[in-house]
């Protein structure tokens, strides 16, 4: 059994068990076993265990017995029946249009009254009667579901399972962004705590960080040792106190003498520790997200800023706050630029003269797939100039709407970091070059400058960079 069924089948364990004994207060019961794929004649057993939660009759006791007992036939489906449910949803326990639409005109009726006339206290129930027209059944249905144990973790995995459903399908879609934004309101960043994962945390909160690792792989307890109990390594996660062990997000850093400029000289086992109170660098080497339930939930823009203050307040010292970070839509990227000049359009010309002397090198044929390419000094030396204006060039020129198109580069500088340095060969490892040739760069976070920056590129898009950046960016390739 792989980490992730394990970890899957131990989820599902734990809300059965959490629940087992709220089950045994419920009123309602239904007749009839419920298949496992849910098909069309089934689905009034599912419509009358819905209809009997949303009717609120027998008090708080009944009300959460009859969730249990949904969310327990709900685990019983297979990944078939569970989009047919989702679909239920979707499609029969939205807004009921029209009682908004006779309450939309009530309220317009209302309005449509000289202030000095109007009656104050009818317009403000007429208010209320369309936010509680608003809230839909369904999501008064899925507030339900948090007051069991492990009932918001379960909702969170609902909810990634119907991002998987949804595809092009509009009533999924508008179902899918009311949950996003319901499970928005209980993982408010206020709700959060900031948690320094040790060594000492339990064995399946290690064993998560494991498992969802997204950009440089834990292939080993040793390694994952490694980053977490070494003096000189730290660990990072926002926890939801009804998650306790399952960290929301989480970040490595490495404390440095100097910018680290190879992502091997952090991930080394083997490494010489440094004495915490004597470097002046926070590296963040890598940041991932377990929940995709939780996609879309911004709390994830807080994450750097909070380890950031928490950095500079236990280590005063601290002079740089900075990233080491993979460009993962740069082959991409490449790719299609060569597409177009094969295809006759015109480029900018710094791209076209960067990929034309990458071309005259050899490189474009190697970077991204012979290994052999990465040893060869000769052939990196002459790589390396138009690699570089070709890296900086689409990390601050091309974008996706107003921001970057890089999307590491973007959630950075949303954050109000800078691009301050970009390294090659900085990740020699076969994704590394698979993706940017070897490419890492520096997102620089400032303390004095990461307000302005955010709001720069938030209002036009400017994006933050070092002199280094910019004089790439104007640099002619040599011959």
């Amino acid at each position: 059994m792989t980490l992730s069924a394990s970890l899957g089948l131990r989820s599902l364990q734990q809300l059965r068990r959490a629940w087992a004994e709220v089950e045994q207060g419920a009123l309602s019961r239904i007749t009839g076993k419920v298949r496992a794929g849910l098909p069309a004649d089934d689905l009034h057993l599912i419509r009358r265990q819905i209809d009997e939660c949303l009717s609120e009759v027998g008090g708080a006791a009944s009300a959460r017995g009859r969730a249990t007992r949904l969310g327990g036939v709900y685990l019983d489906l297979n990944t078939q029946g569970r989009a047919h449910f989702l679909q239920l949803l979707a499609n029969e326990y939205g807004v009921d249009t029209d009682a908004l639409r006779n309450a939309t005109r009530h309220w317009l009726a209302l309005t449509a009254v000289d202030d000095a006339e109007a009656d104050r206290k009818a317009l403000l129930a007429a208010e209320e009667q369309l936010r509680q027209i608003l809230k839909s059944p369904r999501v008064r249905l899925l507030s339900q579901f948090n007051d069991l144990p492990e009932g918001i973790k379960f909702l969170v995995d609902m909810r990634a399972e119907l991002i998987e459903a949804k595809g092009e399908d509009i009533a999924l879609q508008a179902f899918d962004r009311e949950f996003r934004d319901l499970l928005a309101s209980w993982f408010d960043v206020g709700f959060l705590e900031l948690r320094r994962i040790t060594w000492n945390a339990p064995a399946t909160l290690l064993e998560t960080l494991a498992e969802h690792e997204a950009v440089h792989a834990i292939r080993s307890w040793q390694d994952i040792k490694h980053r977490l109990a070494a003096s000189d390594r730290r660990c990072y996660a926002f926890i939801h106190p009804q998650m306790p062990n399952d960290p929301l997000i989480f970040v490595w850093v490495a404390l440095t003498a100097g910018i680290a400029e190879r992502i091997n000289d952090l991930l080394r086992v083997d490494h010489r520790e440094l004495d915490p109170a004597k470097v002046d660098t926070a590296v963040f080497y890598s940041i991932s997200a377990t929940q995709p339930g939780l996609d879309g939930v911004g709390f994830g823009s807080f994450l750097i800023k909070q380890v950031v203050d928490r950095l500079n307040r236990d280590h005063k010292q601290l002079k740089n706050f900075t990233t080491l970070s993979p460009m993962p839509g740069f082959r991409s990227w490449v790719n299609e630029r060569l597409d177009k000049s094969k295809a006759g359009e015109q480029e900018h010309p710094r791209v076209t003269e960067a990929l034309q002397a990458l071309r005259e090198a050899g490189a474009l044929q190697r970077m991204f797939s012979d290994r052999s390419w990465l040893r060869d000094q000769a052939a990196l030396a002459r790589a390396r100039q138009p690699l570089l204006i070709l890296a900086a060039h689409y990390l601050v020129q091309e974008k996706r709407g107003q921001g970057a198109r890089d999307q590491v580069a973007n959630f950075h500088l949303s954050n109000g970091a800078s691009v301050d340095r970009l390294n090659f060969p900085g990740d020699v490892a076969r994704r590394g070059q698979e993706r940017a040739a070897g490419l890492m760069v520096n997102y620089r976070y400032r303390l004095k400058d990461i307000e302005a920056n955010h709001e720069s590129y938030h209002d036009s898009g400017e994006i933050a960079q070092s002199r280094t950046i910019s004089s790439l960016l104007k640099t002619r390739i040599s011959a």
